[in-house]
């Protein structure tokens, strides 16, 4: 059974980092691109990045670029997401998903997820 499992979230200070971890289990890693989305309060889940089986395509949020980093390492079969210079706005639960493959216009990404993980909470304050 395919489990996606998100790590790392916590409340931090406006303007700190934090790095949200991937696992994943039971599933061809390197076969498939990892995303990251997020859902801040009340409103809808929104992509953020994308990273393809070889880590080598990267695709950002424009709300995100240049403060976030996704890279991910196959032989352990995680993913990571790096991120800098948080601010309220940032906050949200963060999901880890699995995908068939990245698209150039990330509104487009989330049909091709095809495992979720459950989330973990980023909670930015001011």
């Amino acid at each position: 059974q395919v489990q996606v499992v998100e790590s790392g979230g916590d409340s931090v200070q406006a303007g700190g980092s934090l790095t949200l971890t991937c696992t994943v289990l039971e599933l061809e890693f390197d076969r498939y691109a990892m995303t990251w989305f997020r859902q801040p309060p009340g409103k809808k889940r929104e992509p953020v990045s994308c990273i393809e089986w070889d880590g080598v395509a990267k695709y950002y949020a424009e709300s995100v670029k240049g403060r976030f980093t996704t890279s991910r390492d196959n032989s352990r079969m995680t993913a990571n997401l790096q991120m800098n210079s948080l601010n309220s706005e940032d906050t949200a639960i963060y999901y880890c998903g699995a995908a068939s493959t990245c698209t150039d216009n990330m509104e487009t990404l989330e049909p091709w997820v095809d495992h979720w993980g459950h989330g973990t909470q980023v909670t930015v304050s001011s």
